[in-house]
């Protein structure tokens, strides 16, 4: 009984990550401190995000988060199904026009739309300009360790160095994401 409980007590310290929003060391994990919906990383809290690329939804080219070195990026989960995201991809092209000039580029990841025509579809009538990867199944995320890929939208945002600097797991306006890329496009 005492060496079930020696081993349980072992599983179980294994398994914490203490209080940090990221485990230390070189890779992104995902955790929500509290349920957490906006989550900001700053200096050494923040770590690199994991390679991410898929195909360009419109284009069906590869697209890469590393295409865009030096810039700071903004990820965002979205569906045509999601009444939300039909909301935000509108705000979201506002933040890419308004600061594309000062090194923000907006990557949508399209998820969960099996039939490719309805977000294609959207993205023409919506006058997206920003690219989407093409991923029904959101496997691009797989190595994103502990991110919750059904929460949807969602918004990571990449320092210029590609560190996960924020995370929204909720919809947004372009005024909750401004504040955000000014400060990260700010940085030296």
């Amino acid at each position: 009984m005492r060496l079930l409980a020696l081993a349980l007590l072992l599983v179980l310290a294994g398994c914490s990550t203490g209080t940090d929003a990221v485990e230390r060391g070189t890779e992104f994990q995902f955790v929500s401190p509290g349920g957490q919906t906006e989550i900001f990383y700053d200096g050494d809290d923040r770590q690199a995000a994991p390679p991410l690329s898929g195909p360009d939804l419109m284009s069906d080219k590869d697209v890469a988060v590393s295409d865009f070195r030096g810039k700071v990026v903004v990820l965002n989960l979205w569906g045509a199904w999601c009444p939300p995201c039909r909301v935000e991809a509108p705000e979201l092209e506002k933040v890419y026009t308004e600061r594309a000039a000062e090194g923000v580029e907006v990557l949508g990841i399209n998820v969960r739309d099996e039939n490719r025509s309805a977000p294609q579809d959207f993205v023409r009538d919506t006058g997206l300009t920003y690219p989407s990867i093409y991923d029904p199944p959101g496997r691009s995320l797989l190595a994103w360790k502990g991110y919750p890929r059904s929460v949807v939208p969602s918004t990571i945002v990449l320092d210029k160095r590609h560190r996960v600097a924020a995370v929204f797991l909720r919809d947004l306006l372009a005024s909750d994401l401004l504040p955000v890329v000014d400060k990260l496009t700010a940085e030296k």
